[in-house]
């Protein structure tokens, strides 16, 4: 416990290191912490998986674990940026964070695994419901570690730096879909969401944390 403690006060001391941070730094942090968490809760399944045991004490440190890992690469990403946006352009998927690319291959390697596992099982005449969980198991894990060298090595990183007229094409989600007229969809994707108080003759500004289930972009 007193490790995790540490660790996070690590990560947060690195982010208010920065020398800026603005909102758009805080949905940074806020998109990569919800993406390592998932990604911590895949991992952690996963292991439930393969040992094929039903106690629940992975999952519940591959979510710690996800979570601190998602505060590390928001901050990665913000000192990349110095506060501003950005697209990561991976193997396969296009992301406004370092963190979804890992993600996303976690997921393709879960579906790639299951597919694979469950085709062998079908050959050698046995359950299918077996060759899918450890399938998955091994593809999402096998997926993880792919991601990581495809976010963070082989990835192509694009600030538009001080220009905010330069955006991303992609609707932001934790899962987006492009289509080729412009349109794109993008489901579960945080936000901030700020707000104005006067209270004793004195004007303050609130963050409060959000997720946004549809998001909708058209570009003309």
């Amino acid at each position: 416990m007193k490790k995790v403690i540490i660790a996070l006060i690590f990560s947060l001391t690195l982010l208010f290191g920065l020398k800026t941070v603005k909102g758009q730094s805080i949905e940074l942090l806020a998109g990569n912490t919800l993406n390592g968490t998932a990604n911590g809760a895949l991992l952690g399944g996963a292991v439930m998986g393969l040992t094929n045991n039903p106690d629940f004490a992975p999952l519940r440190i591959g979510v710690g674990l996800g979570t601190l890992y998602g505060i590390g690469v928001g901050a990665y990403d913000i000192s990349q940026t110095n506060g501003g946006s950005m697209i990561v352009t991976g193997t396969f998927n296009d992301g406004n964070n370092s963190s979804i690319i890992v993600l996303l291959d976690t997921f393709y390697g879960a579906a790639a695994g299951s597919v694979i596992a469950s085709s062998v099982m079908l050959v050698a005449n046995e359950p299918i419901v077996k060759g899918l969980q450890y399938g998955a198991s091994a593809g999402a894990i096998a997926g993880f570690g792919f991601g990581i060298v495809d976010s963070f090595i082989l990835s192509e990183r694009i600030i538009p730096g001080a220009s905010a007229s330069v955006q991303s094409q992609i609707a932001d989600g934790l899962i987006a879909v492009s289509f080729q007229d412009g349109k794109s969809v993008g489901f579960l994707s945080p936000s901030l969401i700020h707000s104005y108080d006067l209270r004793r003759g004195q004007l303050t500004t609130k963050y409060r944390p959000a997720v946004n289930l549809l998001n909708l972009r058209i570009n003309l």
